[in-house]
């Protein structure tokens, strides 16, 4: 996973504005906006212009983010309620694209405040003296988001500000404004502060957040400043039922305008784009192996082995999609190959790696390696009847039952099992089933070729034997 203290990433730089002053920035016809207007704005002109506010998000297109872009038009506080691994940071990263790409802050602010509109007692006391000479600066959207993974550490400090010691050293009074060492929120003015699994607050903490969300104000040691603070506040949370850890207070959970849940994809087609985006892979992977990775996925998801509280998360599938990657990159090196593609022999590396990332029910504890080999088993008869459905095999099994048998293995090369595979004739199958999966290189070739085999096998038609180090199918 990427920094999490780094949103998603948006367009590329283009030079800020040229105001240097508040004078030159008023000459400019440059007009302020509350955060939720511009964020409304720039919405509406991405509807309005048929662009995707929401790039690499797979699979919430019709439930999802219709949800979430009422809820910015409504100028909400949300909330993202789901199961690990949906997605949920990505989305509110993906926030950033919302903002003005520039904005103009007092330069040297603390909290980054419009030029306009100053609200601390310095930047008020500086733009009186200095007028339109005010000077001004220019954040990019990126700077203006913040994002903080919530732990038993956190501490009101960190989220909303403690008196600076140093401060009051200096001779201030503990009641002067300017002894206070602002937090995480406030210094988010005019910006998205987001929080992740928010559940995992203290409760304490929890309330420190009431009066920043709904009165705009900032409590601190008994001292109240009004600081009219232009934030808008995102979190991320597993639900309530599906956690131990915590919970979101009553109160607080009230202040969130809006509560949308999320999900794992609904198709095996978001499914497979989600791997293809996110895994970095090593080796070329064919569309069938993914396909065969996105369908086991969902097949964890579905069993009622797995303990589905705790879901089963897209970096399984991601994980499990760079192993195989890996599998097949060892597999070529040591075999001297030049081009490393991953077969449905290297799929079984991946279940020894993948075993802890999946929480099976009460009473199935120890059957980790059987539950996600019959899965697996069966995720993969399932893509070779979607993709090799109607191609005759029939010449290829008459061969194996005649005696011809196919070895191939981590210790077998691509043409040493296209080499291995049995003659038959004037017979085009190997065509067939490498123009069907789109196989070009030898490669590619003997992945197509090693995937109709395993669905021959799994469809009782031939047997198999395997010692962990080679299989034979005959």
């Amino acid at each position: 996973m990427s920094d999490p203290t780094v949103p998603a990433a948006t367009t590329p730089h283009t030079p800020p504005p040229s105001a240097a002053t508040v004078g030159e920035l008023r000459a400019s016809g440059h007009e302020a906006r509350s955060l939720r207007d511009e964020i409304r704005a720039n919405l509406l002109a991405a509807l309005r212009e048929g662009r995707d506010p929401w790039p690499g998000l797979h699979g919430f297109e019709n439930t999802v983010i219709p949800q979430l872009e009422r809820a910015l038009l409504a100028g909400h506080d949300v909330v993202l309620l789901g199961e690990r691994g949906q997605g949920k940071t990505r989305l509110l990263r993906s926030l950033v694209g919302l903002l003005d790409e520039w904005t103009p802050v007092i330069d040297g602010s603390e909290l980054g405040e419009h030029p306009y509109e100053p609200i601390t007692v310095e930047s008020r006391r500086r733009a009186a003296e200095l007028g339109d000479a005010l000077p001004v600066a220019w954040r990019h959207r990126d700077a203006r988001y913040a994002e903080k993974l919530a732990t038993p550490d956190t501490s009101v400090a960190d989220l909303i500000g403690d008196v600076d010691p140093m401060r009051v050293a200096e001779g201030r009074r503990l009641g002067d404004p300017e002894t206070i060492h602002f937090g995480l929120i406030p210094r988010s003015h005019r910006g998205i502060v987001a929080v992740n699994e928010l559940p995992d607050l203290a409760e304490r903490i929890q309330v420190a957040m009431l009066n920043v969300m709904e009165e705009r104000d900032i409590q601190i040691r008994g001292y109240v400043l009004r600081l009219p603070l232009d934030v808008l506040v995102v979190a991320s949370a597993n639900p309530e039922d599906y956690t131990n850890r915590g919970r979101i207070i009553t109160p607080l959970k009230d202040r969130f305008g809006a509560e949308i849940r999320t999900h794992y994809p609904r198709e095996l087609e978001a499914e497979v784009a989600v791997i293809r985006q996110e895994a970095d892979l090593v080796a070329t992977v064919p569309d069938a192996l993914v396909e065969i990775i996105a369908r086991f996925t969902r097949g964890l998801r579905a069993s009622g082995s797995v303990d589905q509280r705790s879901g089963v998360s897209a970096r399984f599938a991601i994980a499990a999609a760079e192993t195989v990657a890996a599998a097949a990159l060892r597999r070529a090196t040591t075999q001297g190959e030049e081009q490393a593609v991953a077969r449905v022999v290297d799929l079984e590396a991946a279940l020894e790696v993948l075993r802890g990332k999946v929480e099976l029910e009460t009473g199935e504890e120890g059957r980790e390696r059987e539950i996600l080999g019959h899965l697996l088993r069966s995720a993969t008869a399932e893509t070779c009847r979607n993709r090799l459905g109607g191609v005759d095999l029939a010449l290829l099994v008459d061969a194996i039952e005649n005696g011809a048998m196919v070895t191939t293995g981590e210790r077998v090369g691509a043409r040493e099992f296209l080499e291995g595979l049995p003659v038959l004739g004037e017979s085009d199958v190997y065509d067939t089933v490498s123009e069907r999966l789109g196989a070009r290189s030898d490669g590619e070739i003997a992945s197509a070729i090693e995937l109709a085999l395993e669905g021959l096998y799994l469809a009782r038609r031939i047997g198999k034997d395997s010692d962990g180090q080679e299989t034979v199918y005959g």
